[in-house]
């Protein structure tokens, strides 16, 4: 194998946790210096980028805060739970005093769907959504979170770790 062949092979298998074919998202032409792993959330766009390296990212479409509850600059993730329980929050529960106190994880009427992943911030996921809530997506709909179609969660969890870096952009 010559030189080049041989640093494109190495290239290849370095990236291939990240570069492997989005079972959910699509991967894009996406340049930018974030590092690989870095989650990019445009507000503007609707979309949730993956890092993946400087000129390529996963893009999954998601639904951002609504007006009033928008959050922009840098996160991490927290934690990952699989099919979370749900507790209203206080900002949700002013406006929906008829919510449970908790809706148990695999509930069709729990907001977080399929997979949860908590940021540092106060109160703020990357989550799944219910079947009732996927045509949010695309919009600004949420108090804060992002939301996303489950198998897109999914896939995205299975493809970031507990401290990973995120950004949103207005």
């Amino acid at each position: 194998m010559g030189g080049r062949a041989a640093a494109a092979a190495i290239l290849a298998l370095s990236c291939a946790a990240w570069a492997r074919p989005a079972d959910a998202g699509r991967l894009v032409g996406y340049a930018s210096g974030y590092p690989a792993g870095l989650i990019l959330i445009s507000q503007s766009a609707r979309t949730l980028y993956l890092i993946v390296d400087s000129r390529t990212a996963i893009a999954y479409p998601v639904a951002v805060a609504k007006p009033g509850k928008e959050w922009t600059g840098a996160a991490r993730v927290e934690a990952k739970y699989v099919e979370p329980a749900w507790s209203p929050p206080d900002s949700v529960r002013r406006d929906h005093p008829e919510l449970p106190d908790v809706i148990p994880g695999g509930s069709p009427h729990n907001p977080m769907g399929a997979r949860a992943i908590t940021l540092d911030r106060d109160e703020i996921a990357i989550h799944g959504t219910t079947k009732a809530m996927r045509a949010s997506i695309g919009r600004a709909a949420s108090y804060g979170c992002i939301r996303m179609r489950n198998e897109d969660v999914i896939d995205l969890f299975d493809r970031v770790t507990v401290g990973a870096p995120v950004f949103m952009t207005r």
